[in-house]
């Protein structure tokens, strides 16, 4: 055992290996979220940093760490968004139109994020697959470890929790 080896954390080769085959998709994935290759990098850096210590530094399963690229890359577009309107409204000297159509769209799908935000582990990672992954179920429970069916039937569920709180929020 040469030296590096001994420093290295526990469980370093099986991250290397979830790295090597996860990286290109998650790097694809983000660059589709964002609008600078540079943004898509820092994007699925801190994505992994945070999957890391949600999972307690076990590899986690895709599905979290695309769920955590998005919310960061709505959260990096909207600051952005901001940013470019007080700037803009700043150089024309005038005042943003905070009831404008736009801002009531981004504003309900923050209040979607949320919700999503809110569902169990479990379906959040199958609807993140599904939708945004464009996952089948078969696909999604190899990914997850979990029969097809399970997969499903998680999705269903989150659906279901959805629609309540759409339900409650856009009433």
């Amino acid at each position: 055992m040469n030296c590096d080896s001994q420093h290295e954390p526990k469980g370093a080769d099986e991250w290397d290996s979830w790295l090597q085959l996860q990286a290109p998709r998650l790097l694809l994935f983000a660059r589709q979220q964002t609008r600078s290759e540079a943004d898509a990098h820092d994007l699925v850096q801190e994505a992994v940093v945070e999957a890391w210590e949600l999972t307690k530094g076990a590899p986690p399963g895709a599905g979290l760490v695309f769920s955590i690229i998005r919310r960061r890359a709505i959260d990096l577009g909207r600051r952005e968004d901001r940013r470019l309107k007080r700037e803009a409204a700043a150089l024309a000297g005038g005042e943003p139109d905070w009831f404008a159509p736009e801002i009531e769209d981004r504003e309900r799908g923050r209040l979607l994020q949320d919700a999503l935000g809110r569902l169990p582990e479990i379906q959040r990672s199958v609807v993140t697959l599904k939708v945004w992954g464009g996952l089948t179920f078969a696909e999604i429970a190899e990914a997850l470890d979990i029969p097809a069916n399970t997969a499903a039937s998680r999705y269903r569920y989150a659906l279901e929790e959805l629609r309540q709180f759409t339900k409650e929020v856009f009433a």
